[in-house]
């Protein structure tokens, strides 16, 4: 189990400081949690360019795909590659910009009141057990700190921006999460 300070960090892991975020909107509670999915360049793992992205010091030229993303300005609050290793980008109690044009249960601007956890992975690739060890953790940890956030209270980012995002993706083992969610 990971403590979480009240600073919104998460003691024992790396936390490296994305500019990509902001006050949350006065009185916006934390009542949900995103899983996304990211590899940069697509498919590849381990090439540390998602820390690049996050920290808005991505070299464009380095592959052709970043000049697509080199305006992006996107942070999530964490990422957890391949080995289980979590890295802190946001604080928790502030707004990380992982989410976009997005809605859940009726409410727009899921940034405003979610946690963005990014699986370092692609929606076709199996995720390592080392990925659902560490989040099915991190996820214990949140649903102990805030009271609103809940089981039912955690989704893909497909689900709330369908049409746009696919992330998770099938490869994302939903069932497994949640069997190892009981099990802590």
């Amino acid at each position: 189990m990971f403590r979480l300070t009240d600073q919104g960090l998460i003691e024992g892991i790396r936390f490296l400081p994305s500019p990509n975020c902001e006050e949350r909107p006065v009185g916006a509670q934390i009542s949900l949690l995103v899983i996304h999915n990211i590899s940069l360049p697509p498919g590849q793992f381990g090439t540390g360019d998602i820390e690049d992205l996050f920290l808005n010091r991505l070299d464009s030229s380095r592959h052709p795909y970043f000049e697509t993303i080199a305006d992006l300005r996107v942070s999530a609050h964490l990422v957890i590659d391949r080995n289980g290793d979590i890295t802190q980008f946001v604080p928790l109690h502030m707004r990380a910009w992982h989410a976009g044009q997005s809605c859940f249960d009726g409410c727009d601007n899921c940034n405003d009141f979610s946690i963005g956890i990014e699986l370092e992975g692609s929606d076709d690739v199996a995720y390592s057990e080392e990925q659902y060890q560490a989040l099915g953790s991190i996820t214990h940890s949140l649903l102990d700190r805030y009271p609103q956030l809940s089981r039912d209270r955690i989704c893909g980012h497909s689900d709330i921006a369908p049409g746009r995002k696919t992330d998770p993706g099938p490869a994302f083992q939903w069932t497994h999460f949640y069997e190892l969610l009981d099990q802590l």
